[in-house]
């Protein structure tokens, strides 16, 4: 064994598990530099868009509405049933190549900036345990130190905190799967008249909590598929945060009296600042690692650190590891534009299978086990089954003509009127003057007509007598 020695120090297991396997609680420095900043604008965009949503309103409908109970999806305003169920497999399947296409390009840059985990940790709950238990190193000793007054108010304070923002996210997403009014009514009317919605809400409150209070971290490195996705999916040539070793290497104290590049060091001045930062505990220096969001606290703290020995910043970059070892820089170079051509095709993919979507479906087939019938002297008749899906926000009213050949319809029963979202079908029967009919099997064209607007066109069969071939 004794050719392995020299990789004693490998890292064998997950940053978080310690070498008896139990969990080592992260304590991350509070962050700050320039790219922060632009992380906090950017999570409190998202944030705000994500708790206004609810309450704006498209034709008196919910902008975004997922109602797996009732069936009824509302996507940027545009109503989807059950019967829409291909478009949105078509637009998983985009989009998970999307996602995949994405990450080997730009790693995972949706992690740092977009996550709503990240979101909610680094921006909502961290910044309060910041402000009750102070920086990391406080934090460390308050957890070590023994149950006393100031412990107890701090810590209670903080998860008292923690489970009321999550119960008031709960309220907000259960308003995109219910709709706002239904919250409004569900607040107003008390737990006592909404028993199972009161329960579903404490329940997902108290996950909510458990995630962010307990789970942390966690989530992204053990739970979430994407992140475990990403082992797969780089190469040496995704762009994530990565550490210039070549400018970097080797590594040595900073001493302002020293001339580094006569001693052969590298630009690491070994200060940890980037470990000290990172929120799942990794040391970047070691190279990609499945714990990485690419959150960029890392280049933060290392750009603020190069400054003060005044090194150029960037030892720890957006970059690929093929630009760090041939010591190029990153390029926009064919295999980016490709992935971004293919990225962008998939968008406008998704967007016209949305834009082709009908506000109804309809189909017409003849009543199963019929024939043709001798109406009249003149005529022969087929009887039809309409059935009609509406998927607009008001009652259709629904008009059938033959555009060809000649014939008349008549409809058995009251006329067709299809209410919002559900499904209408009436008989009818069609009569074609036996002088028009030329074969056994006429091809016959209807338009679906509703306030004399063309909302479809199908085509079907009609049948005659076998004699009529024989002519």
């Amino acid at each position: 064994m004794e050719e392995f020695e020299e990789f004693d120090d490998f890292r064998d297991r997950q940053s978080t598990i310690g070498e008896d396997g139990s969990r080592v609680w992260v304590y991350p420095k509070q962050p700050k530099g320039k790219i922060y900043n632009y992380r906090k604008l950017t999570s409190f965009a998202l944030l705000a868009i994500l708790f206004a949503i609810p309450f704006i309103k498209v034709h008196g409908d919910p902008f975004l509405l997922f109602n797996f109970l009732e069936r009824k999806f509302i996507i940027f305003g545009i109503m989807f049933y059950p019967q829409d169920f291909h478009l949105f497999v078509l637009s998983m399947i985009a989009f998970i190549v999307f996602v995949v296409l994405f990450t080997v390009i730009f790693g995972r840059i949706f992690c740092g900036w977009i996550c709503p985990q990240t979101i909610f940790m680094e921006f909502v709950y961290r910044p309060i345990e910041y402000w009750l238990e102070g920086n990391n190193n406080q934090q460390r000793k308050l957890d070590q130190s023994p149950l006393n007054f100031n412990k107890f108010w701090r810590k209670g304070l903080k998860h008292f905190l923690f489970f009321m923002i999550s119960y008031i996210t709960a309220h907000f997403f259960l308003a995109y799967i219910t709709g706002i009014e239904h919250i409004g009514e569900l607040i107003a009317d008390g737990p006592r008249n909404h028993i199972a919605g009161f329960v579903g809400l404490i329940i997902f409150s108290v996950v909510h909590y458990f995630v962010f209070a307990k789970l942390r971290e966690q989530v992204c490195i053990i739970i979430c598929p994407y992140g475990r996705m990403q082992g797969v999916l780089l190469d040496r040539n995704s762009i994530v945060i990565s550490y210039d070793y070549k400018r970097g290497e080797p590594r040595g104290k900073y001493n302002p009296l020293e001339n580094r590049e006569l001693a052969k060091k590298g630009d690491c001045v070994e200060c940890g600042s980037c470990q000290a930062v990172c929120p799942t505990g990794i040391d970047i220096r070691n190279g990609t690692q499945l714990e990485c969001i690419n959150c960029t606290a890392c280049i933060d703290a290392c750009d603020t650190v190069m400054e003060r020995v005044h090194k150029p910043k960037g030892l720890i970059r957006y970059a690929s590891e093929r630009s760090i070892a041939d010591k190029t820089r990153l390029k926009f170079n064919i295999r980016i534009l490709f992935y971004s051509v293919v990225l962008t095709g998939l968008l406008i993919l998704i967007t016209f299978l949305f834009s082709i979507r009908t506000e109804i479906e309809s189909t017409i087939l003849r009543q199963k086990g019929t024939m043709y019938q001798e109406y009249d002297s003149l005529h022969y008749s087929n009887i039809y089954l309409i059935q009609v899906i509406n998927k607009t926000r008001e009652a259709l009213p629904v008009e059938l003509i033959l555009d060809e050949p000649a014939g008349e319809i008549k409809i058995i029963g009251d006329p067709l009127v299809v209410q919002e979202g559900a499904v209408g079908e009436a008989q009818f029967l069609l009569l074609i003057k036996k002088s028009d009919l030329k074969s056994s099997n006429t091809e016959v064209e209807f338009k679906v007509l509703s306030k004399g607007k063309e909302m479809d066109e199908i085509e079907s069969t009609f049948v005659g007598p076998n004699s009529l071939d024989k002519k």
